[in-house]
């Protein structure tokens, strides 16, 4: 008896119920879901509680179209469409101050910029580094060929297939350009070019590549696998539509009720902005990669971590300049003040540093665990000095330890660039043979 519900569509329509209370919320407040109208009768509990289980059911069914597509198409292409949808709402946020600067709104820019620097910083922060300590803790417990046990203090490491270069050596390019962009005064249509340039770059490479034997899966993904090629494509399409637009409306209600529960402890809203909001709008990614360390596919989650700061650190920087110019009715760009440019330049460090760790292969317990604790240590610097110091001066000192933590983490990245030196060459190696690889398969053969 007890059979029938263990069967993986019991795991779907779990899914899908976790999804009910807010889309009743929604069809009955439609736009206006969020606690911040008057009358609306949504308190801000209700909207975190809501909108965060339908956020967890449609991280479920996002990381089951991923898994499941991966029959169809190369893995890495369903890797990075799955980053796409579980980032979508940070794009969102981020179009609507961007569009709000365009529109003249003072302050607007600067909001924009602080949202799109806390979410990437926050994705590294938090989620590169919390998702390798959490790869190591569940190795220890249920196994994972992708986690290596050595001697040492803290000297565990994640392991990562090789085949990932080809994220991390555009993630590099994004990195580096990214260090030019406040030069200008303004995120401009010239940072558009370059950022979406890299990234339809990048993909167009991955769509190029071979179909790779699926790995075993289980559950869900391997019942809708044995489906025919019709109607399994038919239910990844779904799954993917359902859980993106899901994830896409109900992330600003919980977005939203995180920050009127913030305010009313005495949060100073841009930090909520910067800090509160990211998280929430992250927390699609966090969970869908939770999911799959969870099936010891550790691999493929930090494909999924890759891919989302690569598409999180092009298109959405990429996609600012548009919004704002269309808003605007001019070809413009958003303006950057001096604690922007603070901003952009220690997240653009923090990248770099990452991207060091990485660059052979491998993330150890101690690295994540600094990864976290320069994240951790900033964020409560500066909130420290909001909460004790006048605006101005807290504006000052903020910039300061900006600049300090930028110094720190480009200091790191260079030394471990410089020791993991042939790591690096063999990532530019293959980064290079993946694109002769994909620009020659897109050439027709010729005849004899």
């Amino acid at each position: 008896m007890f059979d029938r519900f263990r069967h993986p569509l019991v795991a779907v329509a779990a899914a899908l119920l976790l999804t009910v209370p807010f889309l009743g919320l929604f069809v009955s407040h439609g736009l206006h879901l969020s606690p911040e109208p008057p009358g609306a009768n949504i308190t801000p509990a209700m909207a975190v509680l809501a909108g965060g289980a339908a956020i967890l059911g449609a991280s479920f069914l996002l990381a089951w179209a991923a898994e499941t597509a991966e029959k169809d198409v190369p893995t890495a292409f369903a890797i990075a469409v799955l980053a796409v949808l579980a980032v979508a709402p940070e794009y969102a946020v981020d179009a609507l101050y961007a569009w709000q600067a365009g529109s003249g709104q003072s302050g607007a820019a600067q909001l924009a910029i602080a949202n799109m620097t806390g979410a990437n910083r926050i994705l590294i922060g938090i989620g590169w580094a919390g998702i390798a300590l959490f790869t190591v803790y569940r190795a220890k417990h249920l196994g994972d060929e992708a986690v290596e046990h050595r001697s040492g203090f803290l000297a565990d490491v994640v392991t990562l297939d090789h085949g990932i270069a080809l994220e991390i050596a555009f993630l590099l390019a994004a990195t580096a350009f990214a260090f030019f962009v406040p030069l200008g005064g303004t995120i401009g249509i010239l940072d558009t070019v370059v950022l979406l340039g890299l990234y339809v770059l990048y993909i167009a490479i991955v769509i190029r590549g071979d179909i790779e034997e699926p790995e075993e899966n289980v559950g869900v993904p391997a019942y809708f696998q044995a489906y025919s090629k019709v109607p399994r494509i038919a239910v990844v399409l779904f799954l993917f539509a359902f859980s993106g637009v899901l994830i896409y409306i109900a992330v600003h209600p919980f977005a939203m009720g995180l920050e009127r529960l913030g305010l009313q402890y005495g949060v100073p809203e841009f930090f909520m902005i910067q800090w509160l909001a990211p998280l929430a709008s992250e927390s699609p990614e966090l969970i869908v990669v939770a999911y799959l360390v969870n099936k010891a596919r550790s691999t493929a989650g930090f494909n999924a971590l890759i891919s989302s700061k690569l598409n999180q650190w092009t298109l959405l920087i990429g996609t600012l300049a548009i919004v704002f110019s269309i808003a605007a009715g001019h070809i413009g760009g958003l303006p950057i003040d001096e604690k922007q440019v603070a901003e952009i330049w220690i997240t653009a460090a923090q990248s770099l540093f990452a991207i060091g760790i990485l660059s052979n292969f491998e993330i150890s317990v101690r690295e994540a665990i600094g990864l976290l604790v320069l994240f951790a240590s900033q964020v409560i610097a500066e909130f420290y000095v909001i909460r004790t110091m006048s605006a101005q001066a807290a504006n000052e000192v903020s910039i300061l330890i900006l600049h300090g933590y930028t110094v720190v983490y480009v200091v790191l990245g260079l030394a471990l660039f410089v020791r993991h030196r042939e790591s690096l060459r063999e990532l530019l190696g293959r980064t290079a043979t993946n694109a002769r690889e994909a620009i020659g398969s897109s050439q027709p053969e010729r005849a004899d």
